[in-house]
Order: C-alpha cells, then sequence, then structure tokens
C-alpha cells in the first residue's frame, strides 16, 4: 500500500516525493509555463512520465525499482492510504515545494554517457567533422546578423528562495523611509488629486511602468462655516467640542481645529434634551438605564472603545436617543498619550461612497439622496468637556491611579447641541501600479496603503503609510531591473478618502468586483503602520497566520531581540476591509502600537485626532520601526507573489473555527460535530494535496494551478449574508484578543438579552452553520477534483 503498518510512509514513498520535486524544479528553472494547451499538457506528462521510469532504472534506484515493480504487479491504481495523524499548525505545508531546489546534482541524472562505437570508420568521422565544422562556421554568421536586429531575451527567471527575498529586502533602510517620508511633506498641504499625483510621480521614477491615476467624484460631509457648539441650558455657557468657551479669540486661534471636530454622516440641526450617561452603550448599560430611564429624544454621553462605534450607535438608535456626545475617557489612553483637552473626527459611513451604495461611483451611476446615515445627532468632544458635563473636577488621576469618568447619580443635566456640517460631492483619487507576474500574472497580491484627504486630521499618518510602501517597491524594482520578476502580478495601491469610510478602496474595488472575486489572492495592509511604539502587533486571517509568525521569526533572526509571535484574527481598521468582508481574501497587517492599558481600549483607532506635531517622527526618530515593518510586509509580499504553490494553510482555518465554538455558551452538537469534520476535512486536504503526492501527473504545471485556485478562496465561505453594523460579514475574525468567539453568535446573545427574544440567535446560528457547511463542501469537493481528474487519467 506504500506505507507501512504504522501509517507512516515508507522511504519509498519519500524518495518518489523527492524525485517529482526534481522533476518540478527542472520544469521551473526551465521556465516552463503554466499555460499550455490540453495536447501540450497531455504530452508535457508522458514526457515527465517517460523521464521517470528511466532515473528509476539507474543505478542507485534499486529501492525504487523494487517499489514500483511491486505496486505494477499487484495492479494497484488507486492512491496509497492517506497518513491521518493529526497535523499540527505550526508545522509549515512549505515543506511541500521548498525541496524543489534541492539537491544540486540532480540534472547528472540526466547526462547519459553516449556509447561509443568501433565500426565509424575514419572517413566518416572526417566527413561528419567536415560538415559540423561548416555548420558551426555558418551558424556564426548568421548569429552576428541575426543579433543586430532581434532584441536579446530577457534574462532568465532566477529561483525563488530566502536569500532572493533577503537581496530584496536588505535594501530596504530606515533613512531612505525617513527621506521619502520628508519629501512627501515638504510642499504646502494639498488636496487629495495633488497628493495622489505626488505619489504617483514618485513610484513611476522608482522604475514601476503600469501606474494609475484612479478618480472618483463621491458624496463627503464636510464642516460646515461655522462650529459645531454644546451649551449648557443650566447656566447658558457655550462650548466647542475641544471644550473652550464659545469667543472670537478662540474661533480665531483654533478655527480648523474646531471645524474639524465633527462626525462626518451624523444627522444635521439642533436638539435639546436631557444628557444619560450610557458609559460604553453596551447591552447592560442600556438594560441598566432603560429600566429607570425614558430615553426618548434624550442626548447620550458615550465612550468610544471596546466595540465598533456604528454597533453601538445603531443600539442607541434602536433605544429611541435623538443624540449622543462622544468621547475617550483618559484611563482607556496609554499614559504617554495626553489627548484630553482635543476633540476629534470619526466617520459613520460602514464604506465607499454612500450616495451609491453596493457599486461603483462612475459616471452614470444613479445617485441616491442619502444627506446622512443615522438619525441621531452625533458629536465628539473631548475629555476636557466631558468632565465639565459630568461636573468632575480637572485632575481625576489619584496616585497612579486613573478614576473612569461617570455622571453622577444625582441631578440632571439639559444641553442643547447644534451641528452644522455640508454634504457635497468631491473627488477622491487612487494611486494603482501593476507589477506584472511572469508565471500567473493573472493573479494579484494587492498590497495598500493611504493617503490624506482630510485638510487637517490624521496628521501625518498618511505619509508614514506611503512612505513604507514607497520604500518597498523602490527595493524591489532594483531587482526588477536586473532582470528578476515574481510569478504573480504585486498590485500596489495608494488609497484616497479612507478617514470618509474607505471610499476609495470600496469604488475601486465595486468597479472591479468580478475581476478581483477572481483574480486577488491576498490582500497585505500598511494602514498607519506606526502608532505606537512598544509592541508589535501583527494581524492576520487564519491561513495567513502561520506566514505571518514564520515571517516574523525569521526576519528576527538578524536582530538581537525576538518579540513574541503572537498573531490573532481580530478587526482591523483601513482599506482591507472591503476585501476581507465582501470578497473573502486572506489578509494581513504588521503594525506597532503602544501597550493597551484597558480592556476596553479596542476601537480607539476609530478616532482620527489633529496632529500637528510630526508624530510618526516623535515614535519612531531614527524610523527603525518603519523599517522593521517595510520588511516583515515585503517579507510576506514577495512569499506570496512568488512562491510556486501559494502558502496559505486550511488547517488552521478548522482550528479557528473549533476554538471559536469552545466554551459553556454555545453547546450545538449539530455545530459542533461540523466543525469537527470540518478539521478532518482539512487534514486531509493538507496531507494529500498540500504534500506532494505520487500520481506522476501531478507533475503537470496544471496541477498546481488547480490547487492554488482551491488555496485562494479558502475564506470565502465564511462570509455571512447579514451582519450587525461595525461587525465584519467574515466570521473567522473576532473583535478583540479577549474574545475568542464568532462574534456575530455573541452579539446576538446581547440582543436576546436586550429584546427577550430568541429569533436573533437562531438566525445567527443559522449562518454560522451554513458558513462551516459549506467551507466542508468546499475542502471536499477539492479533494474529490483531485481524486476524480487525475486517478481517470491513469
Amino acid at each position: 500500500m506504500g506505507e507501512n503498518e504504522s501509517g507512516v510512509p515508507s522511504p519509498s514513498q519519500q524518495d518518489k516525493k523527492m524525485a517529482y520535486h526534481k522533476v518540478n524544479a527542472d520544469q521551473r528553472a526551465q521556465g516552463h509555463s503554466p499555460y499550455l494547451d490540453s495536447d501540450d499538457l497531455q504530452a508535457t506528462a508522458l514526457d515527465l512520465e517517460w523521464d521517470m521510469e528511466k532515473e528509476l532504472e539507474e543505478p542507485g534506484f534499486d529501492h525504487f525499482r523494487l517499489d514500483g515493480a511491486i505496486q505494477r504487479h499487484l495492479g494497484h491504481s488507486q492512491s496509497p492510504d492517506l497518513d491521518l495523524e493529526p497535523i499540527q499548525p505550526s508545522s509549515s505545508p512549505k515543506g511541500r515545494f521548498q525541496r524543489l531546489q534541492e539537491d544540486p546534482d540532480y540534472v547528472s541524472h540526466y547526462m547519459r554517457q553516449t556509447p561509443k562505437s568501433n565500426r565509424c570508420s575514419f572517413f566518416q568521422i572526417l566527413k561528419v567533422f567536415c560538415t559540423a565544422l561548416i555548420v558551426f562556421i555558418f551558424g556564426i554568421v548568421i548569429g552576428y546578423y541575426t543579433r543586430k536586429k532581434c532584441p536579446s531575451p530577457p534574462t532568465s527567471q532566477e529561483p525563488n528562495n530566502p536569500h532572493l527575498y533577503h537581496e530584496i529586502l536588505k535594501e530596504i533602510k530606515a533613512e531612505n523611509i525617513q527621506q521619502i517620508y520628508r519629501d512627501l511633506l515638504r510642499s504646502p498641504r494639498e488636496d487629495d488629486v495633488d497628493i495622489a499625483m505626488k505619489i504617483l510621480v514618485q513610484w513611476t521614477s522608482q522604475g514601476l511602468e503600469d501606474v494609475r491615476l484612479v478618480n472618483y467624484s463621491v458624496l463627503l460631509d464636510l464642516p460646515g462655516s461655522s462650529s459645531n457648539t454644546v451649551t449648557l441650558k443650566n447656566s447658558g455657557e457655550c462650548f466647542y467640542p475641544s471644550g473652550q468657551r464659545c469667543n472670537r479669540e478662540t474661533k480665531m486661534l483654533h478655527s480648523q481645529d474646531l471645524l474639524y471636530s465633527y462626525a462626518a454622516y451624523s444627522a444635521k440641526g439642533a436638539l435639546e434634551a436631557e444628557l444619560v450617561d450610557v458609559q460604553y452603550g453596551t447591552v447592560e448599560d442600556l438594560i441598566r438605564i432603560q429600566a429607570t430611564t425614558n430615553v426618548t429624544k434624550k442626548i447620550a454621553l458615550l465612550k468610544l472603545g471596546q466595540s465598533p462605534l456604528l454597533y453601538k450607535l445603531s443600539l442607541l438608535e434602536d433605544a429611541g436617543f435623538g443624540g449622543v456626545l462622544l468621547y475617550i475617557d483618559p484611563c482607556d489612553l496609554p499614559k504617554t498619550t495626553d489627548l484630553a483637552d482635543k476633540a476629534f473626527m470619526v466617520s459613520l459611513n460602514s464604506g465607499g461612497d454612500p450616495s451609491t451604495p453596493g457599486y461603483a461611483s462612475i459616471d452614470g451611476s444613479y445617485r441616491q439622496n442619502r444627506l446622512n446615515l443615522t438619525t441621531l445627532l452625533v458629536q465628539p468632544v473631548s475629555a476636557v468637556l466631558a468632565k465639565k458635563l459630568v461636573s468632575l473636577p480637572e485632575d481625576t488621576v489619584q496616585k497612579d491611579k486613573c478614576i473612569p469618568l461617570q455622571m453622577p447619580a444625582t441631578g440632571k443635566k439639559i444641553i442643547s447641541l447644534n451641528i452644522q456640517s455640508v454634504t457635497t460631492y468631491k473627488t477622491i483619487s487612487n494611486v494603482i501600479g501593476y507589477l506584472k507576474g511572469t508565471v500567473f500574472p493573472d493573479r494579484y497580491v494587492i498590497i495598500g496603503s493611504h493617503h490624506s484627504s482630510l485638510n487637517t486630521y490624521g496628521g501625518q499618518e498618511w505619509a508614514s503609510s506611503t512612505a513604507v510602501i514607497t520604500a518597498f517597491l523602490q527595493a524591489l524594482m532594483l531587482k526588477v531591473k536586473k532582470g528578476w520578476t515574481p510569478d504573480r502580478t504585486i498590485v500596489f495601491c495608494s488609497w484616497g478618502g479612507t478617514s470618509f469610510g474607505n471610499i476609495g478602496s470600496y469604488e475601486w474595488a465595486e468597479d472591479l468586483k468580478r475581476v478581483l472575486q477572481r483574480n486577488v489572492v491576498a490582500y497585505v495592509s500598511l494602514h498607519n503602520p506606526v502608532r505606537g511604539n512598544t509592541t508589535l502587533h501583527p494581524v492576520a486571517s487564519p491561513s495567513l497566520q502561520q506566514l505571518a509568525a514564520e515571517s516574523q521569526s525569521s526576519n528576527c533572526v538578524e536582530k538581537t531581540r525576538c518579540p513574541g509571535s503572537n498573531v490573532s484574527s481580530v478587526q482591523i481598521q483601513g482599506d482591507s476591509d472591503y476585501f476581507i468582508n465582501h470578497l473573502g481574501v486572506p489578509a494581513m497587517q504588521f503594525s506597532y502600537e503602544d501597550i493597551k492599558t484597558s480592556e476596553n481600549s479596542s476601537f480607539l483607532s476609530e478616532a482620527l485626532f489633529p496632529v500637528h506635531t510630526t508624530k510618526p517622527e516623535e515614535l519612531d526618530p531614527s524610523f527603525s520601526l518603519h523599517e522593521t515593518i517595510a520588511k516583515l510586509t515585503g517579507q510576506v509580499t514577495l512569499q506570496i507573489a512568488s512562491e510556486p504553490v501559494l502558502p496559505f494553510n486550511a488547517l488552521d482555518i478548522a482550528l479557528e473555527v473549533q476554538n471559536s465554538l469552545k466554551g459553556d455558551d454555545i453547546d450545538i452538537p449539530q455545530l459542533l460535530a461540523l466543525a469537527s469534520q470540518l478539521r478532518d476535512t482539512a487534514e486531509l486536504f493538507q496531507s494529500d494535496e498540500m504534500r506532494p503526492a505520487n500520481d506522476p501527473k501531478e507533475r503537470a504545471p496544471i496541477r498546481v494551478r488547480m490547487l492554488n485556485d482551491v488555496l485562494q478562496s479558502l475564506e470565502k465561505s465564511f462570509l455571512v449574508h447579514r451582519a450587525p453594523p461595525g461587525l465584519y460579514r467574515n466570521i473567522l475574525y473576532r473583535l478583540d484578543e479577549r474574545t475568542s468567539q464568532f462574534s456575530v453568535l455573541l452579539e446576538a446573545r446581547e440582543h436576546c438579552k436586550l429584546h427577550l427574544s430568541n429569533e436573533t440567535m437562531q438566525a445567527a446560528l443559522s449562518e454560522v452553520l451554513n458558513s462551516i457547511s459549506s467551507a466542508q463542501a468546499y475542502f471536499k469537493a477539492g479533494l474529490d477534483v483531485f481524486e476524480s481528474t487525475f486517478a481517470g487519467k491513469k
């Protein structure tokens, strides 16, 4: 059966696998393309099989010949028994193709001695020699004149290996990133199109030939001519969102900050009502408040953090609130961060141009009249103003212990909220650059950053993001100019309109949805890569977690200290949103953050603060953190773009599903049984298809293409049809590191508590059940395709 009684593949089987790899390596070295017609594929497979037969007859391959002869005589046409030992996610699937470039002496197997003939006469030898000499001279003459007319062939493709990646990544230097960063900020503040043009010129100057500027006219919600205000009706005091009193002097000094302290796409107008402290706006908070207070048309005082803002606002809107004052509790921020006196900007847009939901904003598109996306009047305010509203003293820190803000139980506060913002159509620009692959040019690895589209908000984060992606492009193009190209196409993207709800990436992806559904294999994010300077925070979808961990450890070898490789699958901010939630594309992001100070620190990055100082330079003066992020991001991008088989892990997806169903809260036998089946199928897929098989047909390039097609769609099954606002449709991503269960199930359980109904929970369970069932069917179909397609050709 090709394996011993213990279930471990026999040495003969392993040697055959090695022989398969050698032939495959020889194919790649000769630049064989997977794009062959069916006749060529069959001829290639037959030739390979014939070569293997000759190889097995060579001296030193007696054990091959013996084992193969036994199988032929027994007439076994089915695949050998599979090794069903559990495969741990730590065992790399890449072992299946890393041996492609091993055994440099393999070519000697095909170098056969020409047998000598004693029958050739002297004249026959002389005749052959003269003929060869004439042909040789004639060939030189033809070659001389042909060389003048024909361009020289491109440099042969170098094998993709860690050494090549290291050669590219060593060209990424901190001083280069710093120079690019300063060049981006050197000129006066420009609008979105001007910044995009500057990036386009930068990328083109690096040698990237196919760079495009893609513009969309979209509906933006911008500040009005005067600042929003909050007025205390008890005292008549008027405040700007920053907490400063309303007067002409303050307005002149801080006009830009005052204007840009607002919630984009909020309802507009004025509202006078009682202020109700809802803390973080959790279901428990709402149940507690609604038990004693009628909240209809009142104004909620809400803390940012703990869960997505759009989700909390949907709960407040359903409860009947009319307005929201939003702030960040200083206790949730790192001690090194002082933002107490600053208001901020948030967007209430879930993604894309609000006037064209679900389709691209191209000429001729129908524009819907959506001036605001909520009935709530939402206004962000500083912590200083929040303290005044709850009547607490300025200093709430006592002996290194931070006291969270909370409104006293006694006394009512009546406030007047005035919000004036204006919706208008503006042009936002994306910069899209293509580095075409040579083996799989129709498969895209997208690496994305963003550029600024707000006059004052977001600080220099956009320049930090753009400098990192440009430095990687610069290092990559040095190798490209020497003749190297990746196997798959790398698409470099700089998105516009990110701060208004990832508008640029949504519109581009909606415009090319059909192409991207078929072609994109992964999305690598560079959204705000340096947000702090204490902790490296890698985030990856389950199929890419192992690659992220390996990249982190391999780059760490060059450094003296190695951070722990704690890769998680949690919701992340930025333009990866559409690719994760609408296309089901595996995604990854490396970033530096500050150590979180409380369990409520999640989702604080939804707030955009005005930063007038060069904050990235303060966080990372030497730009060494930027360099680390660029090299980690470059490493994973190169591996996904250039490895023969996509470095995705099917088993890790099944393990993530099982882990998300653990605990006493979820005890649904059908779900648990289906998750167990999914793991079993993933193990079979990992062992049977991700490792070398014995079937000679598997050496055909079409085999690799089929395997990659299965791998790139592993996560698409986990997109649910509906998800609560702010929660991912891709259920493989959790809300944060503290929770391990499916976020849609957690939310459904909370919804049951609030509405005393089990209907939402049943619907959520059905969505999860269908997702796991769909994934199980997909994995099984992948196995069946390989088994039936290639077994039938034996």
